[in-house]
């Protein structure tokens, strides 16, 4: 999967040290459009500005710039994009705009953000007859231990690790439901819970048991 960055997920794995998480899981690419960059990050993440610049010139993130898009003749599909998501969110939720404009012109399947109030672009995202996938930092988490990369007692570590530093307060139990409600309790998308079946190579049985591995190491 490839994935288009917000920056608050940027910072909160960042700042957990656990950016790798992110590269290995969406293997086919990972990048952030350069206003997150040079204004977002900037102004609320400049402690971990550094480490993303370096993983920048590594090339594990790809910055797309103005330019680059121009190059690529899709920055007037970028620009279109960006006004009619503006018309969705609200002016201090630029980042999240930015960040799933270039989804939408890039054809990724993925936007990893964090911000899940009504209205942001996670709840939004459910909603919309659209093809980008949102997650949050534990989605991804979970569907890292779903596929078998880590095992249940590394995940638990990696969320409080992640929630902790970054001063979330949220509570793995009620992430798990979360997820369960969203993949196949209670789903905005069937779509959703089409995928995740794919996604895992399981059927709902399956998922329901290891969702349960998981809660007993919490």
């Amino acid at each position: 999967m490839r994935a288009s960055l917000d920056t608050n997920a940027i910072i909160h794995f960042y700042k957990a040290g656990l950016q790798d998480i992110l590269f290995s899981f969406f293997d086919e690419g990972v990048f952030i459009y350069e206003q997150i960059r040079n204004v977002e990050l900037k102004n609320h993440g400049e402690e971990i500005l550094e480490e993303v610049d370096a993983d920048i010139a590594l090339g594990k993130i790809v910055l797309y710039t103005d330019m680059k898009l121009k190059e690529q003749a899709v920055y007037k599909i970028f620009e279109n994009n960006v006004k009619d998501n503006r018309l969705l969110y609200g002016a201090g939720d630029l980042g999240e705009v930015y960040a799933i404009s270039l989804a939408q012109t890039l054809g990724a399947y993925s936007l990893v953000t964090d911000d899940t109030k009504q209205g942001g672009p996670y709840m939004s995202l459910l909603q919309f007859e659209d093809d980008i996938m949102p997650f949050t930092f534990a989605d991804v988490l979970i569907l890292r231990y779903l596929v078998g990369i880590v095992d249940a007692d590394q995940t638990v570590k990696d969320f409080n690790r992640i929630n902790e530093v970054s001063g979330l307060n949220w509570t793995f139990k009620s992430q798990l439901l979360k997820f369960k409600k969203r993949f196949w309790k209670e789903p905005y998308r069937k779509e959703d819970t089409e995928w995740i079946l794919k996604f895992t190579d399981a059927d709902i049985n399956g998922l329901r048991s290891q969702i349960a591995l998981l809660k007993k190491s919490i």
